[in-house]
């Protein structure tokens, strides 16, 4: 898919790697971005269209669809992580919150948009996952298992999708430097990076996006050792929880 001359819509598109989305998209020459936003006033580009869209909520979705009915690129990048481990007493809370948004908020926009990308000529989706869409990382182990769901609803789109002619891209990145990492004390991916690559992988066509050299050698072991990987976690759930997982 050609980025330049789109029409894009991305989710959570006000800050951090949202609007590191929109900067890419209208330096690819998008012709229009919407920059979906629980507050739309919070939205600083000018450049872009901003959209109410907390993407819990089927009614503003709804809403979307009749005011983006020009829609022929659709980001899911709006995220939640509340850095919980999957025995902990709120573990069931964390894992609804962040399913509500990791999950169900991609499932519902990919429904809802899904009919627009086809009346459009069938366009694309990108979903941004994780990777730990591949394993779990044992002190944001909720999280962990809200992205593997969304990978699975991802490789679903994308046969499902096929025959109206919409690619479904799915983007695997490592930490990323934005507020939600902020208290991570690890190498972290400029979104600017994790943007350019998403982009360049619809312009070619990918199914999977390696956005940072974390996901590259993080799949090099989940596809060819994955014992290797589950032995990794243990390790680090013997060693301790990082200080900002504590």
């Amino acid at each position: 898919m050609d980025i330049k001359g789109c029409t894009a819509l991305v989710t959570g598109a006000n800050r951090g790697l949202g609007k590191a989305y929109v900067d890419a998209l209208f330096a690819h020459g998008a012709a229009k971005v919407y920059a979906g936003a629980r507050d739309p006033a919070t939205v600083a580009d000018s450049r872009a269209t901003p959209l109410q869209l907390d993407v819990t909520s089927s009614e503003q979705i709804a809403r979307a669809v009749s005011a983006c009915p020009d829609v022929t690129l659709l980001i899911n990048n709006a995220g939640a992580m509340l850095a919980t481990p999957i025995i902990a007493p709120n573990a069931e809370a964390a894992l609804r919150a962040e399913m509500e948004v990791n999950v169900f908020g991609v499932l519902r926009m990919a429904n809802a948009f899904a009919p627009v990308l086809a009346r459009n000529g069938g366009g694309a989706i990108a979903n941004m996952l994780s990777v730990v869409s591949w394993y779990v990382y044992p002190f944001n182990a909720t999280y962990c298992a809200t992205k593997h769901a969304a990978l699975a609803v991802t490789n679903a789109l994308r046969v499902q999708l096929k025959g109206q002619g919409t690619q479904v891209s799915g983007v695997y990145a490592g930490f990323i430097d934005t507020d939600m990492a902020a208290a991570v004390e690890a190498e972290k991916t400029p979104p600017a990076q994790v943007a350019e690559r998403t982009l360049e992988g619809i312009i070619h066509g990918l199914d999977h996006v390696y956005s940072d050299v974390a996901a590259e050698d993080l799949w090099a072991i989940a596809s060819s050792s994955p014992a290797q990987l589950e032995a990794m976690c243990q390790a680090l759930w013997d060693a301790g929880p990082p200080t900002w997982a504590v």
